[in-house]
């Protein structure tokens, strides 16, 4: 069960990427849970996005609200 941070950074890095925090502890936890990765992009430049299960997660939990 994700908590409501956890869910909240889990949106903001499927709708803003690039405006996310590297330093919170929930991405840490969404990582840990195979929710996220960092991604190098060609310019060097690191940056988060959904796995496949995290857009999966964020679906379910759409449907069911």
């Amino acid at each position: 069960m994700l908590s409501p941070h956890e869910f909240a950074t889990l949106l903001l890095v499927k709708d803003s990427p690039n405006q996310t925090d590297m330093e919170r502890d929930e991405l840490d936890a969404l990582l840990e849970r195979q929710l996220v990765q960092l991604e190098k992009l060609a310019s060097g430049l690191q940056q988060w996005r959904l796995t496949e299960v995290g857009d999966s997660a964020l679906r379910a939990i759409k449907r069911f609200s």
